[in-house]
């Protein structure tokens, strides 16, 4: 601790110079002896003065010296020791990578491997409450499935869609799944944990966990045993080979072990009780630990606790024949040039100390969000905290009030809350248009083309029950044909009136969306 001694700040220290300067100039103009010794003779220089009796060794020069000497201290930021910045993430963000191969269905694991897997799901989710959890699905191609959201019930609806059926390509690719998942966690100012959920890693994906470079853990979850168990089949049948025997599917426990061996990953195999889930959460509360101390800590500045006795100095400045003039003016000057917003409030307390958007933070971080959004001056932080309390058309405004990528990004996601997709969409463009290689955009983007395309199927649906044709008919057009444009006309609808008017399950969303990006991603 005291080998990692220093100040943040060293320049300040050129500060002390000015203590000794003080009272130096301040004792030689109270010198009179010397301002007239070279012009009265020294023999009569002595029968001229009157020598003050009783003079104080400690005077109020002295008082101040020792104030610039402590506060040229505290500027100056004496730290020891590291701490996290605030509003950085206290915890890490995980994402889910979910196998949904075929053989995720065998039984050995009761009732089966995928069904097992969405319970460890939920058990994590339980475990990490407030935290942001995203979700994927691989096999043959790799696929978000829900970005980093801290709304569980949202992960469990679109979890429990999961199914090797909603999968547009057959195989297995872990390393693709890694390379999507590392894609989505691009932008995160935390480093957070992937975690596999699979029956089985293949040898020639070792090489990509081996050779990753990435701040994000890796953690693998083998779900299966070495015995195995038949694979059961979308009809509730079983998955039979040429010779109509049903194929069992055995989880490759040594080809876990190399995997371990061979890279950083963290390596698990499901167990009947809890003690998976506990070990997961664990090591990804240990990972994030050690990776912010590598880089997103900072140096803790202890030079507050030094306003302490500035404060105690401060108080002699009051007692009678101890007024120092001058630095009565400099504390009147340091009070008019101080923050003009806060001289323009109502002189309350806070107002004193704290900037309208430091007291809306404040508020915010305390989930006052109504109470945030009167204090805050800066458009961006005025509407998320509007957004937050569910303001989401004064949200948008107060989001417009600036032309920056996140602005139209946050707009967007106002939007979605209002239904309006297309305006959504258009505002995603924008976005996207001032900063192009943004991931969360593009998510957001095709979320909200989905969700358009979802809704306009709906209303096609309609009219052909109404014209006697099979509503759950679906077909893909393979031509490229858009459609008609259509303006949908209605009042502003809440998320969740809007989320229920789509008649479309969550599994078919996600299969149409997956068999989109599927051949878009075929060159």
């Amino acid at each position: 601790m005291i080998s990692d001694f220093h100040f943040l700040r060293p320049f300040w220290l050129l500060a002390l110079v000015a203590a000794p300067l003080l009272v130096y100039l301040v004792s030689r103009r109270g010198d009179v002896r010397s301002q007239w010794q070279g012009m009265i003779a020294p023999h009569l220089l002595d029968h001229l003065l009157v020598e003050k009796g009783g003079k104080r060794r400690f005077q109020p020069v002295h008082v101040t010296a020792a104030l610039i000497v402590v506060a040229a201290i505290a500027v100056a930021g004496p730290t020891w020791q590291r701490e996290r910045p605030p509003f950085v993430e206290d915890t890490a963000p995980l994402a889910i990578a979910i196998d949904l191969n075929p053989t995720m269905n065998a039984t050995d694991i009761s009732p089966t491997r995928l069904e097992r897997a969405k319970l460890k799901v939920l058990d994590i989710l339980s475990l990490r409450k407030g935290s942001r959890t995203a979700l994927f699905a691989y096999a043959g191609s790799a696929h978000m499935v829900l970005p980093l959201s801290d709304d569980t019930a949202l992960v469990k609806t679109y979890l429990a869609a999961l199914s090797p059926q909603i999968m547009p390509v057959d195989g297995k690719d872990t390393a693709k799944a890694l390379q999507e998942v590392e894609k989505a966690l691009a932008y995160e100012t935390v480093p957070g944990t992937i975690l596999f959920m699979t029956d089985g890693v293949e040898r020639a994906d070792f090489q990509a966990f081996s050779r990753y470079q990435g701040r994000n853990a890796l953690m693998v979850l083998g779900i299966g045993t070495a015995e195995g168990g038949p694979v059961k089949t979308a009809d509730g049948g079983f998955l039979t080979d040429a010779t109509g025997s049903h194929v069992r599917s055995k989880l490759d426990v040594d080809a876990l072990k190399a995997l371990q061996s061979a890279s950083k990953a963290e390596v698990a195999t499901v167990t009947p009780d809890d003690a998976d889930v506990r070990w997961i959460v664990r090591r990804i509360q240990t990972n994030f630990a050690a990776k912010t101390a590598e880089g997103l800590t900072r140096w803790h500045d202890a030079g507050w606790w030094l306003t302490i006795p500035i404060a105690v100095f401060g108080l002699f400045w009051f007692r009678r024949g101890w007024t120092v003039r001058w630095a009565v003016y400099l504390f009147a000057v340091a009070l008019f040039m101080g923050n003009e917003r806060a001289q323009a409030a109502d002189n309350r307390f806070l107002d004193l100390w704290l900037t309208p958007d430091q007291q809306g933070r404040r508020a915010f971080e305390q989930g006052d969000f109504p109470g945030a959004t009167e204090k805050f001056a800066n458009p961006d932080w005025r509407g998320a905290a509007l957004y937050r309390a569910g303001r989401f058309q004064d949200a948008i405004d107060a989001f417009a009030e600036t032309d920056t990528a996140e602005s139209y990004y946050n707009q967007g996601n106002a939007l979605m809350h209002l239904g309006k997709a297309e305006e959504a969409i258009a505002a995603y463009k924008q976005a996207l248009k001032r900063r192009p290689d943004w991931p969360d955009a593009k998510q957001n983007l095709a979320a909200a083309e989905n969700f358009k395309v979802a809704k306009d199927k709906q209303e096609q649906d309609e009219q052909q029950e109404q014209a006697g044709i099979d509503p759950d008919q679906v077909q893909f057009d393979d031509k490229g044909k858009k459609g008609t444009d259509a303006t949908i006309q209605g009042e502003p609808q809440t998320a969740d009136m809007w989320m229920r008017n789509i008649q479309v399950s969550p599994a078919a969303l996600l299969a149409r969306k997956f068999a989109i990006e599927a051949k878009e991603a075929t060159p």
